[in-house]
């Protein structure tokens, strides 16, 4: 466990960097058990709903709490209130966003494609996902960005895209076969990582959208403080990035391609600039980012030199961006 103290010094570092502790101050906090995750928050704010009432209306009080949770975040964090003030609800935001994620599961929206496949009946879409959260490991991560390191990294099975250089191609694609794992069974999981040490739980893959349903159950029934990091493709529906608001302490985002048709050519992936530049915008509003944007050779002038310019014009230039350079054909 305390090898990366060795192998990752700068994991070390990190801690005492202004501008990481600037861009990443409340994720900080949490890692240190100063200010509680959102999905805690998120598990005591009260919601009254009734799971068979028309989708919109769910989402009508969704729009109202997820203003509500961000009022009592900021309560919380300027320490005029404490989590254990509030009471455990009968049922909570947390249990309305697990609601509406079950109701999109029926035609299956989460990423940008909406194949619109009734997953909950056994069909199956471009992910090849179904309903019962396939894991490929779970592990300590000493790889990732020295702020994550050591992370608590579980790699899920099926991707929204198929991007040729994808280095986890038989997560993503299923060569593997995973491991089934109940929502309460992976919480266990997640606990034993922080209580290993990890400062966070990384939700990866392939990709952690399609299995958005069974993370929101999955952290009902976490009890411990550990900052929830989204570690995406970035490709995912607003219906998606409006239920990680409130949920996701850091948006670990790809930014893979400019505003051409690069994305679709090389990861099957038609408006990702126009997709992937919202939930970035989303996740600086509801949380905290960390960027990734891998150089791919011959892009430098269609793909690189524009996200990063975007990043820097939308984002501003003290945004956590990683520019990766570990391209392998």
């Amino acid at each position: 466990m305390l090898m990366w103290r060795i192998l990752r010094r700068d994991a070390i570092e990190v801690l005492y960097d202004e501008r990481a502790r600037s861009s990443l101050a409340r994720y900080f906090a949490v890692m240190n058990d100063e200010k509680p995750a959102k999905f805690m928050i998120a598990k005591r704010l009260p919601a009254e709903f009734d799971v068979d009432e028309p989708l919109e209306s769910l989402w009508a009080k969704h729009e109202k709490l997820t203003e509500d949770f961000y009022r009592i975040q900021g309560e919380i964090d300027s320490e005029r209130i404490s989590l254990e003030d509030m009471v455990a609800p009968e049922k909570s935001y947390l249990d309305l966003k697990i609601a509406i994620a079950n109701r999109i599961l029926e035609r299956c929206h989460f990423c940008n494609r909406r194949c619109g496949v009734n997953r909950l009946r056994g069909e199956l879409g471009y992910c090849r996902c179904g309903t019962q959260i396939t894991v490929s490991s779970i592990f300590e991560h000493i790889g990732e960005e020295p702020e994550l390191v050591p992370s608590g990294t579980i790699f899920t099975m099926g991707c929204t895209i198929r991007c040729l250089h994808c280095q986890n191609w038989t997560i993503s694609q299923w060569f593997e076969s995973g491991e089934v794992y109940s929502p309460r069974r992976l919480a266990l999981a997640v606990e034993g990582l922080r209580k290993g040490g990890c400062r966070n739980a990384n939700l990866v893959g392939g990709e952690p959208t399609p299995w958005l349903e069974q993370w929101l159950e999955t952290f009902k029934h976490v009890n411990v403080n550990i900052p929830v990091v989204w570690n995406s493709n970035s490709y995912y529906s607003e219906e998606t990035a409006k239920l990680l608001a409130g949920f996701v302490d850091v948006y670990l985002l790809d930014f893979k391609y400019g505003p051409f048709d690069c994305a679709k050519r090389i990861s099957d992936a038609p408006n990702y600039w126009d997709v992937c530049a919202r939930n970035h915008l989303y996740g600086n509003k509801y949380g905290e980012l960390i960027i990734r944007v891998l150089v791919l050779p011959n892009h430098l002038e269609c793909c690189t030199k524009h996200i990063l310019k975007w990043i820097a014009d939308n984002l501003g230039r003290n945004t956590r961006t990683n520019v990766m350079f570990q391209y392998r054909p």
